[in-house]
Parts: C-alpha cells; structure tokens; sequence
C-alpha cells in the first residue's frame, strides 16, 4: 500500500492563564508523494490532494514544490516523500499542520518539514532538524508565525513526529519564557485505504476539515469569552505565499 488513513483523536491544552484542554476525532491521510491515491470516480470528490493547498508553486506538483524547499536548503532530492495530511473533501481542506518525512534511497530519514496553516489563510515551513534522534521525530524550532490570535509570535516548539507505523503519535509543545504553554497531541490507528474504508470514514466524519476549522473557532471564541486576549495579527499573517517557499 502506498495510501492509508489514521482514525485519529487531537487533543489541544492552553496552560497560560488559563487551563483549558478538548478533543476532536477525524481521520487522516498518509501518502507518498509519488503515488498519490486513484479511487473510484464516487469517491473522489472526498480525497483530492491539490498542489495550491500545500507549500510552494500550485502550477507544480506537491512532490515537486517540497523538493525544491529542500534543495533551496541543501538537501538533495529525496527519494521517498510520505505527507501527512487532510485530503481535499467536497472542494474544502484545512490542515493545521502537514508532515513530510523524506527517506534516501537507503531509507534512511534526512528531512522532516511541518507546514503550519492559520485560520486566516496563512502557511509556514518548518524545516526540522531531527538529527539527535531521527526515528523518534524529536526537534526544537522558533516559533516564527502567526497561529492562535491568543500568542504571540515567540517562543519556542518542542516536537515529537516520528513517522507513523501501525500507529500515529505525534505532540507539539509550545514554551514561553521557561514554561509550557500550550499542547497538541495526536494519536491514530492505521488502517489500508481501501474504497470500502475511505466510504467508512467519510461517513463518521462528514465534512471533517470543515469541522475541524469550526472546532478551532469555536474555542477560540469561548477563550474570548472567557477574557483571554486577543494579540493582533499583521497583513503577512495572511499572506498565503504563493509560488515561493517559505520557512
């Protein structure tokens, strides 16, 4: 198989101020760049993988745009490319963040990249150095965009992404000034992409990236409500960054 879904739950816990935490489920898609899925033709209004949705120029393919980020920072072409993401679902998708792991011919991991999306439009490449411990995923990295407009631009991520297997389990720390600040997790099964399982997962979760960007507006309204706040954004917090890399 080269396409397979995660029935996944993403847990989100601000600490600063205030203790808040919920869940949502959904599932998502791992696919290597070079053979992306070909369901049936019912089917494929609720998994398209679009270039414009991802990094870089959408007149170029993802796998192409992610190996021009990488060559633009002295990486040679991979030569495997597995992303984790949401599909396209009835002309909508939202991902919060996206995950490249990129494999040499050996097989051995040499870049992951997490591409973080806002809710106002905006993206950002984060080129991570998992050096120390690549199987485990672990990596430092500035906070250097726009996400929740109830945090500042500082700060620093402590990540966990290790490719997924039979399961996914990947978190994201946000530190301010020697504390934690916020945390995201994620955990998933795996499961073949096979017609009858994406059918399954559509069912269970209709819409699901537009439920998840309601999900993320939702609370950040409650946080507003509950008088956290707001930290302006500026007009490059929605600068799309189309046809160029950014990181």
């Amino acid at each position: 198989m080269t396409a397979w879904l995660y029935e996944a739950e993403v847990g989100h816990r601000r600490l600063e101020r205030l203790d808040d935490a919920f869940t949502h489920r959904l599932y998502l898609w791992l696919v290597d760049l070079d053979d992306l899925p070909r369901l049936p033709t019912p089917l494929r209004p609720f998994a398209r993988f679009r270039s414009a949705d991802h990094l870089g120029d959408p007149g170029r393919s993802i796998r192409e745009n992610l190996d021009a980020f990488l060559a633009a920072r002295g990486i040679a072409r991979p030569a495997r490319v597995l992303m984790l993401a949401h599909a396209r679902v009835l002309g909508h998708v939202f991902n919060p963040i996206t995950l490249y792991w990129c494999r040499d011919a050996t097989g051995a991991l040499v870049a992951v990249v997490a591409e973080v999306h806002n809710t106002y439009g905006g993206r950002h490449h984060y080129l991570l150095d998992v050096a120390d411990d690549p199987e485990a995923g672990r990596a430092r990295v500035d906070k250097a965009f726009y996400v929740s407009p109830f945090f500042p631009v500082d700060g620093e991520y402590r990540m966990r992404v290790p490719e997924p297997g039979a399961t996914l389990a990947a978190t994201v720390v946000l530190r301010r000034e020697g504390a934690t600040a916020f945390v995201a997790t994620l955990r998933g099964r795996r499961r073949a992409a096979t017609p009858r399982a994406v059918l399954a997962a559509v069912v269970r979760h209709p819409a699901v990236t537009l439920r998840v960007a309601a999900a993320i507006r939702h609370r950040g309204v409650r946080l507003w409500a509950r008088g956290v706040p707001v930290v302006p954004r500026t007009p490059a917090d929605s600068d799309r960054g189309l046809g160029r890399l950014t990181g």
